[in-house]
């Protein structure tokens, strides 16, 4: 399993500006559905549904920021398939931009055509904390 931060186009990104570089933050956050693990390139168990969706995010607080507002929506024409997985890309156009980071759904989702897929929650947590 290879989920989380993209080393080279997020974590070390992050990492440098404790040293003082700075770096050009992404202009957007899109989700690409997977069936399985995304792998360290964020290209394998892809969906058959290609389309990446804009997210919406809120204002962090506490360590947490969370999608809100508009969320992701698919309306299902792709087969059936299970949906487990999810990668963020830094660009809604399928095929272009840099992976970000994956993560596995809480619940796999089961869809077949006619089916509605609708991201309910997301978020992002960096712990621990100094309070």
């Amino acid at each position: 399993m290879v989920l989380g931060l993209h080393a080279v186009n997020l974590a070390n990104k992050w990492l440098d500006m404790l040293g003082g570089t700075a770096f050009t933050a992404p202009t957007a956050s899109a989700l690409r559905l997977h069936t399985g693990d995304p792998g360290a390139a964020g290209t394998s168990a892809l969906s058959a549904e290609a389309t990446r969706k804009a997210m919406t995010w809120g204002v962090a607080v506490t360590g947490v920021k969370a999608v809100t507002a508009t969320f992701p929506t698919w309306a299902w024409a792709a087969g059936s398939e299970t949906i487990s997985h999810g990668a963020v890309w830094d660009s809604v156009t399928t095929g272009a931009g840099s992976f970000l980071y994956s993560f596995v759904f809480t619940t796999p989702k089961p869809v077949t055509n006619g089916d509605t897929l609708n991201l309910t929650a997301h978020s992002f947590t960096l712990t621990p904390l100094a309070a």
